[in-house]
């Protein structure tokens, strides 16, 4: 059996296409929508919307931690639009969705990742689409747990939850041979990206459950650039399946 495992695909329509190549099955670990492109400034809704030289001015600040004024300077650009921001959102967001869902090969299982929309998601996903949250099902033998979403930033961002929420989440999935999450479990070489020179937030609850459960694979995204890539946590393989957007390539993943 063989599946390929893709996370952060951040608005990556045309590799996504071709992501479930010579597999039996696709994993999608969230982060479809685009907003901006760190290492591209003219992509992404937030530079459709504004250009890119505000694009770049928004990342700057990002990076400089100055997020007061990142988020005043994003407030005064949403009010310069005509009509509600919010509208102008859901346009563009749903046409990502549109693109990336009608690309998404098919049988795929998927959860959301914390840039998602998840409301958005039953317009679009198709025949052959299993959107999972807190739920597990089989796959050629094994049995994958999902847990979506995550954990409450300074980003803000659409689709972060409680700690609460979330540990009710991993709770709900039990014991399984994979854990797929879009967030890593809190162990900080994980969680450091390199390249932001940040440490992003992982999940308490699913340290805590994969250092209960032993699941045969822990499997992650959501960060970009880590300081590891993978680690052993007693004999559970804890994997970030790597930056989709970035790198074009699934990981693979057989038995």
């Amino acid at each position: 059996m063989r599946v390929h495992v893709v996370s952060d695909v951040h608005g990556r329509a045309d590799a996504l296409a071709r992501a479930a190549d010579g597999a039996d099955a696709l994993v999608c670990l969230g982060d479809l929508i685009l907003f901006v492109d760190y290492a591209d400034h003219s992509q992404g809704i937030f530079p459709e919307l504004f250009g890119a030289e505000a694009a770049t001015r928004l990342v700057g600040l990002r990076l400089a931690r100055r997020f007061d004024e990142a988020r005043r300077m994003a407030a005064e650009l949403w009010a310069s639009l005509d009509g509600d921001p919010a509208d102008h959102i859901e346009r563009l967001v749903r046409g990502q969705y549109a693109e990336i869902f009608a690309a998404m090969p098919t049988p795929a299982y998927i959860t959301h990742g914390n840039v998602d929309v998840p409301r958005y998601w039953a317009d679009y996903v198709r025949r052959g689409h299993h959107v999972l949250d807190g739920q597990s099902v089989e796959i050629g033998g094994l049995r994958f747990g999902f847990v979506g979403g995550g954990l409450r930033t300074q980003y803000r961002t659409p689709n972060e939850i409680d700690d609460e929420e979330f540990a009710r989440k991993v709770e709900a999935v039990g014991e399984v041979d994979v854990l797929c999450c879009h967030i890593p479990p809190a162990v900080p070489e994980l969680l450091y990206d390199v390249v932001a020179r940040r440490f992003e937030r992982g999940s308490e609850a699913t340290l805590e459950a994969i250092r209960r459960t032993q699941p045969r694979y822990a499997l992650f995204g959501h960060v970009h650039q880590p300081l590891a890539a993978r680690t052993r946590v007693g004999r559970t393989e804890c994997l970030n399946v790597g930056h989709f957007r970035g790198r074009g390539v699934p990981f693979a993943l057989e038995w």
